[in-house]
């Protein structure tokens, strides 16, 4: 009898668990997509053989746990998470959940629509005025965002320069420049980029450039007078 009990016990275990891991396919269709983790980054949700999935910073098999029907808990941001649409503007979000239930949710992390990119992927697919527009749009929302961070871009930069991939180069560092006008330092890493690509003119306007935003800027003097004595290569 205490058999037939604990085999009973264990089945309905079994069967609760592989019903609460089903999903709707009006709930699998509402969800999928990719939301807007911050200004240059998203969160992708797709599903596998109906079981929730995420992708998310390089990880591309994240395997939320089911809470129950709305709830998921990922363990790679120990948060619980939800899906909700926010009736001020009728657009779906991933809600991270509040520990306190009288508190009401926080829109995270929005929906994106099926066309929409974020800028770095449109500087990866080589839409460089989209990619300048999104990154602008970025900076006019909040001009402290560390996704349009001058340091950041310029390292971005050198890493394609030390591959030797110039034209990535100079994109990235033309970013910085549409972003950081005002730097110097901007117009000196674009025109070391012109010059190892061999673009001898551009290199010396840019050099120019940045010696009337820092007129002690003798590296700059001295590629300026090397580039004089050689023809461009374009």
């Amino acid at each position: 009898m205490k058999f037939k009990y604990f085999t009973f016990i264990i089945c309905s275990f079994i069967f609760f668990n592989c019903t609460n891991n089903t999903n709707t396919p009006e709930f699998i269709k509402k969800v999928s997509g990719r939301y807007l983790y911050n200004s240059d980054e998203v969160i992708t949700i797709y599903f596998n053989e109906n079981e929730l999935f995420m992708k998310w910073r390089g990880a591309k098999n994240i395997k939320p746990l089911k809470v129950n029907e709305t709830t998921f808990f990922v363990k790679e941001m120990n948060e619980k998470i939800q899906f909700l649409n926010n009736p001020s503007n009728n657009k779906d979000y991933i809600v991270l959940v509040q520990k306190d239930e009288n508190i009401a949710p926080i829109f995270n992390y929005v929906k994106l629509k099926d066309n929409e990119n974020i800028p770095s992927e449109y500087l990866k697919n080589n839409e460089f005025h989209k990619a300048v527009e999104g990154y602008l749009a970025i900076q006019k929302k909040d001009s402290l965002d560390s996704t349009i961070n001058e340091n950041n871009f310029n390292s971005l930069g050198y890493s394609k320069l030390r591959d030797k991939n110039y034209q990535e180069a100079i994109d990235i560092f033309k970013i910085n420049v549409a972003l950081h006008p005002k730097s110097a330092n901007v117009y000196d890493s674009l025109a070391e980029a012109f010059m190892k690509s061999g673009d001898t003119i551009q290199a010396i306007t840019n050099y120019k450039k940045s010696l009337t935003l820092d007129s002690g800027n003798s590296r700059a003097k001295k590629h300026i007078e090397k580039l004089k004595k050689q023809p461009s290569k374009n």
